[in-house]
């Protein structure tokens, strides 16, 4: 499972790099999608999958209770992201979009440092 991780950490910090150097390329493939409901879907099932394991793990990691919040956090944001539903999404992810001219780079920066901490947190 720690090498789940530390491969969810490695794309979370090529996806960031990937925003930094260019935001259009992710970005512009998710204005492109962004309408599509499989995408609301997919958005859950990650932050559940993720937080599970980051809970179950958190004990092997060099931060245990910043990794087992950060479970806990992911977890919620399933849950928020449930109750929304997709409508809620939709409206959500272009309002995320319609910021991310302005502070694109700036989240691909944090997503960037989100990624190496959660490989250096569990290698």
């Amino acid at each position: 499972m720690i090498s789940v991780i530390i491969l969810i950490g490695a794309l979370i910090l090529i996806a960031g790099l990937i925003i930094l150097i260019s935001p259009e390329v992710i970005l512009g493939y998710l204005k492109e999608k962004q309408e599509k409901s499989w995408l609301h879907t997919l958005a859950v099932v990650i932050r559940l999958i993720l937080g599970i394991i980051l809970i179950s793990q958190a004990a092997h990691s060099k931060y245990p209770l910043i990794i087992e919040i950060l479970g806990w956090l992911s977890i919620v944001a399933a849950i928020v992201l449930t109750v929304i539903g997709s409508k809620g999404f939709h409206r959500l992810i272009s309002w995320a979009l319609s910021i991310a001219n302005r502070y694109g780079r700036i989240g691909g920066l944090l997503a960037s440092a989100f990624g190496a901490f959660l490989i250096h947190a569990f290698l």
